[in-house]
């Protein structure tokens, strides 16, 4: 397995697939990392030379925040919002959606389980 940013890229796919193993790289990115590379073809990682491999990893390291880095970034970013108090911060904090979804219903995935509560039906009027 080739080495790009610490990562091990899987030999058997092609180039833009694989590169997409590397967190902050999609497929987008890899595409446009592959032609600024001169991998002509995308082929398949095992069968690259090694200057092709080395011009895809120069690319990588010296352009692009990935791996470590970025998650660094990112949580960061998120403290910063937690400490200085902001809307999104503490959103973050209680863990919920923080860019304006509707939380009365749906928002499980952020919420958890279903909890049910006593006396939350609907009482008929006489």
């Amino acid at each position: 397995m080739a080495r790009v940013a610490n990562v091990d890229i899987p030999d058997n796919k092609r180039v833009e697939i694989s590169l997409t193993r590397i967190y902050g790289i999609g497929p987008v990115l890899a595409r446009r990392i592959a032609l600024r590379a001169n991998v002509a073809g995308n082929p398949r990682v095992k069968d690259m030379s090694d200057d092709q491999l080395n011009r895809v990893r120069e690319i990588v390291d010296k352009e692009y925040t990935v791996e470590g880095d970025l998650r660094r970034e990112i949580s960061d970013n998120i403290r910063r919002l937690i400490d200085i108090g902001s809307y999104r911060g503490t959103r973050h904090r209680r863990g919920l959606p923080a860019r304006g979804q509707r939380t009365k219903t749906n928002a499980r995935t952020k919420r958890g389980g279903r909890r049910t509560v006593a006396g939350k039906r609907r009482v008929l009027k006489k």
